[in-house]
């Protein structure tokens, strides 16, 4: 048996690694290593994939949730709404913004925003929601957008983990996640479903003007060479990320239905066991699993992680300590805050290894060495 890999990005590079070094050729060969034809080629097909009129490119996914916040022309003081459940990004880049981080709670099953419990933290001081689609499993977008309407609120879907995922609205009406709301951001980092070899970004949206804005503001905070109308940043999406990104989205469709397949059969083999709780596939979208994570019932789930290490399988816990409890955000008195389901799911969640070059004889010993230890 091949050795089991969290992300097994080797193997997935041997299987595109003549088109991704002919594309990386190309740019190498015409120099243009900043705003090539990679990067404008690359918008527009993502663009079209997604069915949004504008994708602004960037650096990388942290700079996404920034540029996003930037562009909304929120002020020092105002507050955001996030979940607490989910990586630091999502919540660093609201209060490295002068803004005041409000952390609500998450759903049970979807582990992502509880829509009860983000009304209940609103107040006049709240200009945005953060709602995150966390390990590829969309959050409650439609009941999210009626708070937001209800509330006069901008919506900025942190998409990092579901790049690729449908949501279905009552009625039939189908759109990708991160198109939904004012403005959608995700990282291409290596290990997402749609990974660069290194860091990269994008934001989404279908307002020309904020669109524009947020171009601005990732070059300088200009439009005209040397003529700085706003204050940015330095965030471009470089040509050699943007080559290998052309070559794997036209493969991401069929990256997603190899993840699904592991799930389903993950979830045949663990199907019935009294101490574990698979994902939960929500009705309302099309979960894309970039992560597979287990909730346990009744296990000790630091020592599974340490036992699944003693067999050379990698697992990793997303996440032991969640934003409220951060240290960073010990200004905020964030950690006084109940979040009850957040601090519940912190102990007993677990992620397996999840990537489309798992085979079925590393499905079996990885599910075979988790009931081992539980049985």
């Amino acid at each position: 048996m091949r050795p089991i890999q969290m992300v097994d990005l080797q193997r997935q590079y041997a299987g595109i690694k003549q088109q991704v070094n002919a594309a990386i050729q190309e740019v190498l060969e015409t120099a243009a290593f900043i705003n090539g034809k990679q990067v404008t080629d690359f918008s527009r097909n993502l663009s079209d994939y997604l069915n949004i009129p504008h994708v602004i490119p960037c650096a990388n996914g942290t700079d996404a949730l920034q540029i996003a916040l930037m562009g909304l022309g929120l002020q020092p003081g105002d507050e955001v709404i996030t979940p607490s459940f989910t990586f630091i990004a999502t919540t660093e880049v609201v209060a490295l913004l002068g803004l005041k981080p409000v952390f609500a709670d998450v759903d049970p099953k979807t582990f992502c925003l509880d829509p009860a419990s983000l009304e209940k933290q609103i107040t006049q001081k709240t200009k945005a929601i953060v709602p995150v689609h966390l390990y590829g499993q969309s959050a409650p977008m439609k009941e999210i957008m009626d708070i937001a309407q209800k509330y006069n609120l901008h919506v900025v879907e942190d998409n990092a983990q579901a790049i690729g995922g449908d949501y279905h609205f009552p009625g039939g009406k189908t759109q990708k996640t991160g198109t939904i709301g004012t403005v959608g951001t995700t990282s291409f980092f290596p290990s997402k479903n749609l990974g660069a070899y290194g860091d990269a970004g994008a934001l989404f949206t279908s307002d020309e003007s904020l669109a524009n804005r947020f171009r601005m503001i990732a070059n300088h905070g200009q439009k005209k060479r040397y003529y700085h109308e706003l204050v940015g940043c330095n965030s471009r999406l470089d040509s050699i990320q943007a080559a290998i990104l052309n070559v794997k989205l036209p493969l991401l469709d069929g990256y997603i239905y190899s993840r699904i397949k592991t799930a389903d059969a993950y979830d045949q083999a663990f199907a019935g066991h009294p101490k574990i709780t698979t994902p939960f596939r929500a009705a309302y979208s099309k979960h894309v699993f970039h992560q597979y994570t287990l909730l346990l019932n009744g296990a000790d789930r630091n020592k599974l992680n340490e036992y699944l290490s003693s067999k050379q399988i990698p697992s990793m816990i997303y996440y032991p300590v969640p934003a409220h409890r951060q240290q960073m955000f010990a200004a905020f008195h964030s950690d006084r805050q109940q979040l009850e389901v957040t601090d519940w799911l912190t102990e007993r969640v677990i992620s397996l290894p999840m990537h489309t070059e798992l085979d079925e004889e590393q499905i079996r010993f990885i599910t075979g060495s988790v009931l081992e230890f539980l049985n």
